[in-house]
């Protein structure tokens, strides 16, 4: 489907930062700037490359900290 549900359902518990993501961009910015720790795909609205090139950059972002940290200290907090 799009993906909403799972996205919602996952992001009511606590540690979890999930992003539902139709980019290898948006999966990217992601675990940059928000430490997203689930990926979330809209299997109805992604091919399986660009699905593939998603998880792909997902996995080998790694979390940009900084001035982004305390944004998502405030999700953890929330």
């Amino acid at each position: 489907g799009s993906g909403n549900g799972i996205n919602m359902t996952a992001n009511k518990h606590q540690e979890i930062r999930s992003a539902l993501c139709w980019q290898s961009e948006i999966a990217e910015l992601a675990r940059l700037h928000n430490n997203a720790n689930i990926l979330v795909l809209p299997a109805r609205y992604i091919t399986n490359e660009e699905a593939i090139k998603c998880v792909d950059v997902f996995f080998n972002t790694e979390f940009e900290g900084g001035r982004h940290t305390d944004r998502v200290n405030k999700i953890a907090c929330s």
